[in-house]
């Protein structure tokens, strides 16, 4: 029995590790949220590469979840494929691929999405970089013709603009082809060319709070500034600047991988100066880079700036300056 005095002597409050209040929220949730805000574009990407399409976001999807099973095992970690983080990742990555990506391109960029570019890292919340990103610059440097839509999806009628832009010039787009744009009558991956199913999806995300909105209005503020200073120094060489939004991954970039949470700053004014640095640098990668699109490359120089911007803080109050 315990004693009056060892009563006494008992804590009043026991203290734990934060947050203290729960928000409502939970991985599971978030991951389903993001799955049902990309449904529109999955859709749309059946309809246009049919079962090409299903065959690489299945294999990705699946290869990803056992990557993220056999590294937990390896590490005598607990198993937490049920949060559909793993998932998740596998279909972002498996929406940047070609209809027609051999099943050995996809299985070793799902794969190492998820080993090096999240497990190597400590696992969910520690991976400093955006994961499905590590996975698809791997396969970009490595083996870019495979990576090239134009190369890997034969006998379609869509064009790359990304690619008629940086070779042939802003003459080369026919015009009133926004509107075309716009409903995803391009080349490109799978899931990159869906402007309006994309924003549609973006747009759930920030109603239902699945995304924090700084990163994603300084990401497109960014591309906006940029280009707009672009075209007003030479219309006829560079593109107008909605054109930055309506070809290649730059809204998806800004709605799924810009605002991933791991690799992006906590601080409001760090998302701020985060997106507005990969938005600038999607533009200039753009024009002077030697990849058509230079989005998610501009995400991942980004995410390496994450730490510095970590460190701007508001200042506590009552401190003395």
């Amino acid at each position: 029995m315990t004693s009056k005095t060892e009563k006494n002597l008992l804590p009043i409050f026991t203290v734990d590790t934060p947050p203290y209040a729960h928000f409502g929220g939970s991985i599971q949730k978030m991951s389903r949220n993001m799955f049902i805000g990309l449904i529109p574009v999955i859709i749309l990407s059946i309809m246009t590469y049919g079962l090409l399409s299903l065959r690489v976001m299945m294999l990705a999807i699946g290869t990803a979840v056992l990557t993220e099973a056999l590294c937990l095992y390896l590490a005598d970690r607990e198993n937490r494929i049920y949060d559909g983080t793993a998932m998740v990742a596998g279909l972002l990555f498996a929406l940047l691929l070609p209809a027609g990506a051999p099943w050995w391109l996809v299985i070793i960029g799902s794969s190492l999405s998820i080993a090096i570019g999240k497990q190597a890292f400590g696992g969910l919340g520690a991976n400093p970089l955006c994961t499905p990103l590590v996975g698809w610059a791997i396969l970009t440097i490595s083996w870019p013709t495979q990576m090239d839509p134009n190369a890997m999806v034969l006998g379609s009628n869509l064009i790359d603009p990304l690619l008629k832009l940086k070779y042939f010039g802003v003459q080369s787009l026919p015009e009133g082809i926004n509107s075309a744009l716009l409903l995803g009558e391009q080349l490109g991956g799978l899931g990159t060319g869906f402007i309006a199913a994309i924003t549609l999806g973006g747009i759930y995300l920030l109603i239902t709070r699945t995304i924090r909105p700084e990163a994603t209005i300084a990401y497109f503020l960014g591309v906006l500034i940029s280009g707009v200073i672009f075209w007003k120094i030479d219309p006829n060489t560079h593109i107008s600047p909605e054109l930055y939004f309506l070809t290649g991954s730059t809204v998806l970039m800004g709605f799924f991988f810009i605002t991933d949470h791991a690799s992006s700053p906590v601080s409001s004014i760090g998302l701020i100066l985060f997106g507005l640095l990969a938005g600038i640098l999607t533009v200039l990668m753009r024009i002077y880079g030697i990849y058509a699109d230079g989005a998610p490359f501009a995400v991942l120089l980004a995410n390496l700036c994450t730490p510095l911007l970590d460190i701007i803080r508001p200042r506590p109050w009552g401190k003395r300056s």
